[in-house]
């Protein structure tokens, strides 16, 4: 099968096509995943520093409002209540912000990317969670964890960055305590000008792998029929060029053979035109030749 020239060009241009388009789709999948990456942390970068300046305003309007104190609204004495594992606590603001900071929280989670968006201060104590994590309580410790997370002190080593970082957008990657992994992007939380703690929101990996795996899929099916298509074009266009070729070839090996009375004519004004009209002069040589010879002979 590969004596066939038509054959050899043809397995030769479809393996670098297919090289070309596999390097093109590696390429174009590589940029697109960035892409979208980039365009969840700037969605996340934007969310975590509006979330840290609404939950700001809402701590100074209530330390002019006289609900409490700047020393308030920095308190760090923890007051644990007592029956919980892992252990939950209240301050001396906790109560305002459940009333005040709740309903702007649980607007954040409404984005299905988004797994919660909470305040923290900054050793990581969570005074508010979004309403998803303060379901009622029900004696299992494993199902608590997942079900009522608010009022507890996330001081894990991405909580506490998040709690004291002082760059709005800061990204990191968290395991949760439940077993999950997303990122964590947050923002520092500004009071009366002073770093009060970080608004963090997670974003789901599952959700954004997923998309990026459906990206992934749209490229290569895409990339396939490009391929398809391009193979049976490679196909017919090889083909119909080498099928002079064969014309003749087949009229050399009849020269070759004595038969020189059949015309080699090919409708081609390239090289195979060319050797065409070469192959017709020689015809047309060989045929004077023998008719000479013949007519000697005649005589």
């Amino acid at each position: 099968m590969f004596k066939r020239i038509s054959v050899k060009v043809t397995v030769y241009v479809n393996i670098l096509l297919l090289i070309v388009l596999l390097i093109g789709s590696w390429f174009i999948i590589g940029q697109q995943s960035q892409s979208l990456e980039d365009q969840l942390l700037e969605r996340g970068k934007m969310e975590a520093v509006m979330g840290a300046k609404i939950t700001g305003r809402l701590l100074e309007e209530a330390i002019d409002n006289g609900v409490f104190s700047v020393n308030d609204a920095f308190d760090t004495e923890y007051e644990e209540i007592p029956g919980f594992d892992p252990p939950k606590y209240h301050t001396k603001y906790d109560f305002y912000l459940d009333k005040a900071l709740l309903a702007v929280e649980d607007e954040f989670v409404k984005d299905d990317s988004v797994v919660f968006a909470v305040a923290v201060d900054k050793n990581g104590y969570l005074p508010t969670h979004n309403t998803r994590y303060q379901q009622p309580i029900t004696g299992n410790v494993e199902r608590d964890k997942v079900g009522n997370r608010t009022k507890r002190i996330f001081n894990d080593p991405v909580g506490l960055a998040a709690a004291q970082n002082l760059k709005e957008g800061y990204l990191q990657v968290y395991n949760r305590d439940t077993g999950e992994t997303m990122w964590d992007i947050s923002a520092p939380i500004m009071v009366k000008g002073k770093h009060w703690g970080g608004f963090r929101i997670g974003f789901s990996l599952v959700k954004t792998n997923a998309q990026k795996a459906e990206l992934t899929q749209s490229i290569a099916l895409t990339m396939i029929a490009i391929l398809l298509v391009s193979i049976l074009s490679v196909i017919f266009t090889v083909a119909s060029s080498l099928r002079p070729l064969e014309v003749l070839t087949k009229a050399a090996s009849d020269l070759a053979d004595g038969k020189v009375d059949n015309p080699i004519k090919v409708d081609s004004a390239d090289e195979v035109g060319k050797l065409a009209d070469a192959l017709e002069r020689l015809r047309i040589s060989l045929k004077a030749a023998m008719d000479r010879i013949r007519k000697r002979r005649a005589q």
